[in-house]
């Protein structure tokens, strides 16, 4: 088999027990690795209606059949589990030497069912499982564990995943790292924490086998030509953080638990005061010829990475408008292992409530809008569930639950998942792909906001055709994230789904269309319900928060914008049509033959 080894590791640590099973190339056919291969198998593996910190609960890696290949921005990993957050599917993507490692140990998956009684880490090698005593590395951060196991096993070329405290502590939103790269959103480190998986070593020899490597190798030159080029330069340049003075001038900066669309004092966090007074150096993932990653220098001499999404969460939406206090919470939030835009979106309901007098523990902590020290403060907490952490560790929709009704319209999420740094009422077309994601309010599964930004339609109206862009979206995401090739590389294609295709054949010697590539996509998506579905998931739970539904824009461009229930869902019955689902958003029978399910 060619670009894919055809099997996959299953690990039961319950029992100890592990063993390889063949993974049919028909099956590999229908949604090819990545994220597709880890929905395939967390809808085989998974109990209906699991509990995501039960043992029976699989936290699957996967890899793809463009890893391994040379091709610029595929050294990436999917990691795939029920979410402790939302309850639905969880599918978060890493990058670097990992996604590289797990390729070469021979193996297109790797399975984790059960849970160790003691912590422990996974060893993998080509030919070798060995599940090694973890409880040395209990209480070190994902750096320090990654450390400490290449000394253990005097070997500095093994590849580590790992988790933080609050992985260990079950915070819902806690994240896997590995090299500095995070599979982040929807709390899969906490699953690893229930398991008592402190990390998860490989070492492998296997080589990647291409069917037609001269095709290739021209593919990828043109590529890694393309990816130098103008196409790139925004991330090339000064990075994601770019992002935040364009937001902010488009007024869809979220300020302030969303209360705002602007911030005041976005000069003093846009990228470009940042590498002017704080940059340390460019880098990359492996594998990788754009390098967007920007890392920064604090005041205590260390270096950050940061993107936009993290200087979003951890700035504007708290009201913090200090770069030096952005850059020591993101520090704490890699060592700790949690996930930034939930710890940004949780820690700034915190505050929202503590203005309104609804969480005095929130008061007596000092939170407040523009405070770093509390916002400092908090995420020490919340990584170790002590204090108010053991309620901020739960994420803002539980959180809310807990606390009460008006505490829960302050909650900004979308099926129990905080909203990335878009402003949905002046991106309307985002605000559809936010309210129907499988994984909740997500921007990396639905790329709806480049309708809205490219001028394709007017941002601050809503009409029932959005659904079209947004399944085309989602669908286009599915491939790219199956393949798997990083979307900053999406517009080095210039017609994707007919290039794709050609790509996947020389690799894996398939005779495969774009129409049939177009087909995964849909395919992979409609699993995601599927496994969403069979979890418990009612047409209510596609919508947005309801203060993005009641109050209008107040501050910036679209000022006095409102998109309404009524518009949201008749978005949301346009977008069913187009998928083929009734208008309750359930998948009929037919569907499911005509897509081979």
């Amino acid at each position: 088999m060619y670009g894919f080894h055809g099997r996959l590791l299953h690990v039961d640590l319950s029992t100890g027990a592990y063993a390889w099973r063949d993974v049919a190339e028909t099956q590999l056919r229908q949604v090819l690795g990545g994220i597709g291969l880890g929905t395939q198998l967390l809808y085989e593996y998974a109990p209906p209606r699991v509990d995501p910190f039960a043992p029976e609960n699989p936290l699957i890696f996967t890899s793809a059949p463009l890893v391994g290949t040379g091709l610029t921005t595929t050294a990436k990993f999917a990691v795939v589990t029920a979410s402790p957050l939302t309850g639905f599917i969880a599918d978060s993507l890493s990058s670097s030497f990992f996604a590289l490692e797990l390729k070469r140990v021979g193996i297109d998956a790797l399975v984790i069912t059960g849970a160790a009684s003691a912590p422990v880490f996974l060893r993998v090698t080509d030919d070798s499982v060995e599940i090694r005593d973890a409880s040395h590395l209990w209480g070190k951060s994902p750096y320090e564990t990654e450390i400490a196991i290449h000394q253990e096993l005097s070997d500095r070329d093994m590849r580590v995943a790992a988790i933080g405290v609050a992985g260990e502590q079950r915070v819902r939103y806690a994240t896997i790292s590995n090299e500095g790269r995070h599979a982040g959103r929807g709390g899969v480190g906490a699953v690893m924490g229930a398991k008592k998986l402190k990390a998860v070593a490989l070492r492998g020899r296997t080589r990647v086998r291409v069917a037609n490597p001269a095709r290739v190798e021209a593919i990828a030159d043109a590529l890694r030509h393309k990816s130098l080029g103008s196409l790139t330069a925004k991330y090339r340049e000064i990075g994601t953080v770019a992002n935040l003075a364009v937001f902010n001038r488009l007024g869809v900066l979220p300020t302030h638990n969303f209360q705002q669309a602007t911030f005041a004092h976005a000069d003093a966090l846009s990228g470009e005061n940042l590498l002017t007074n704080s940059f340390s150096r460019v880098q990359g993932c492996a594998s990788c010829t754009i390098r967007c990653e920007r890392l920064f220098k604090a005041l205590n001499g260390e270096e950050q990475r940061l993107e936009y999404e993290t200087l979003f969460a951890l700035g504007p939406l708290c009201g913090i408008d200090n770069p030096e206090a952005v850059l020591q919470a993101a520090q704490r939030c890699d060592q700790y292992g949690i996930d930034t835009i939930s710890t940004g979106g949780t820690i700034a309901w915190a505050m929202d409530c503590a203005e309104k007098g609804l969480l005095p523990e929130a008061q007596r902590l000092g939170l407040r809008f523009g405070d770093a020290e509390a916002l400092l403060a908090a995420i020490d907490v919340i990584a170790t569930r002590s204090g108010l952490g053991a309620l901020l560790a739960e994420g803002s929709r539980h959180a809310a639950a807990l606390v009460g009704k008006e505490a829960e319209y302050l909650a900004i999420h979308v099926k129990g998942m905080e909203l990335p740094g878009y402003e949905p009422r002046g991106l309307q077309t985002m605000a559809l792909g936010l309210a129907v994601s499988p994984r909740g309010a997500c921007h990396n599964r639905s790329g709806a906001y480049e309708a809205d930004f490219s001028g394709q339609v007017d941002r601050l109206h809503s009409d029932s055709q959005r659904g079209v862009l947004v399944a085309a979206s989602e669908d286009f995401s599915a491939v790219l994230d199956s393949l798997i090739v990083c979307k900053f590389l999406r517009k080095c294609f210039t017609d994707f789904y007919p290039e794709a295709a050609d790509l996947l054949a020389s690799v894996t010697g398939w005779d495969f269309s774009a129409t049939e590539l177009q087909r995964v996509g849909e395919r992979i998506n409609t699993l995601k319900k599927l496994f969403n579905v069979r979890q418990g998931w009612q047409p209510e739970d596609d919508t947005l928060p309801p203060r993005l539904l009641q109050e209008p824009l107040a501050t910036g461009v679209g000022q006095g914008t409102l998109l309404t229930s009524a518009e949201l869902h008749e978005m949301i019955q346009g977008y069913y049509r187009v998928r083929g689902w009734d208008e309750q958003g359930f998948v009929p029978e037919e569907k499911l033959q005509e897509l081979g399910l």
